[in-house]
């Protein structure tokens, strides 16, 4: 069976609020309506909501937006602070995370590029969020951005469909903590991975991961141990290779959703 682990306190929490530690900037809209950096050169938009607008009409949507640049580590959203804002993240990967009363977290999933945050929640933030390397994005207020709607109806659609993969997301995550062994977790990880990179465009058989065996294990309900394990396991069985410790090379991809699957 899996061997789990209580949730994590040893990744070191945010140190200060959202609000307080990440710092905004307007977009840039040139007097003719051309657009500035870094709208008119984004390398999100074509995987993000920003694409189901038209060239002509993104200003509209880039006037109600702010940018930033975080830090690694540096949070931009609270748990529990007032849900007052939506987030596209441009570059980079942040950590999702609830917190318990004394201080402990779990890590509740990980948005990288073209992620919209912010859907799936009501007056209160419930989640936080940090980036766990340097990270790019987008703010946009939520009355603001929700007034948008009705002039852009291609956004609203993108939107819902985003919010419905949010759910589809959560329903993943209950099955894989409930049902999976560590081995089935690990690989429905690699393969959840491989899936999100391929849809930006990168190669399809390498995986990206921004994120620690620590963050791993505290998403899949496993010790450290127990991935470091899983991860060597899947390469001596020649599912994987490993290119140090931040990049996974997929060497067979059907064994690999067959070991996720229980086979």
């Amino acid at each position: 069976m899996a061997q789990t682990s209580p949730m994590r306190a040893d990744v070191a929490m945010p140190t200060a609020r959202a609000s307080a530690t990440t710092s905004f900037r307007p977009i840039v809209i040139h007097p003719d309506g051309a657009l500035g950096d870094p709208c008119a050169h984004c390398d999100a938009r074509s995987v993000s909501v920003c694409n189901a607008i038209e060239d002509d009409r993104l200003p509209r949507l880039a006037a109600a937006a702010v940018t930033a640049t975080l830090a690694p580590g540096q949070g931009f959203i609270a748990e529990g602070d007032p849900a007052t804002h939506f987030f596209n993240i441009t570059s980079g990967t942040a950590r999702l995370f609830k917190l318990l009363p004394d201080g402990r977290r779990q890590i509740t999933g990980f948005a990288g590029r073209g992620h919209f945050l912010g859907l799936a929640v009501s007056d209160t933030y419930a989640f936080g969020a940090e980036a766990i390397g340097p990270m790019t994005m987008c703010r946009f207020p939520r009355s603001r951005m929700l007034g948008l709607l009705d002039e852009f109806r291609a956004l609203e659609q993108r939107l819902l469909e985003t919010a419905r993969n949010e759910l589809v997301s959560a329903q993943e995550q209950m099955l894989l903590l409930g049902r999976k062994t560590a081995r089935e977790r690990l690989s429905s990880f690699l393969l959840a991975q491989a899936r999100a990179g391929s849809a930006c465009g990168h190669a399809a058989h390498q995986i990206d991961l921004p994120m620690t065996r620590a963050d791993i294990a505290d998403y899949l309900g496993l010790t450290i141990e127990t991935v470091s394990r899983g991860f060597t396991r899947l390469r001596n069985d020649g599912l994987i290779r490993l290119d140090g410790a931040n990049s996974v090379h997929i060497r067979n991809i059907a064994a690999l959703e067959d070991a996720a699957g229980g086979v």
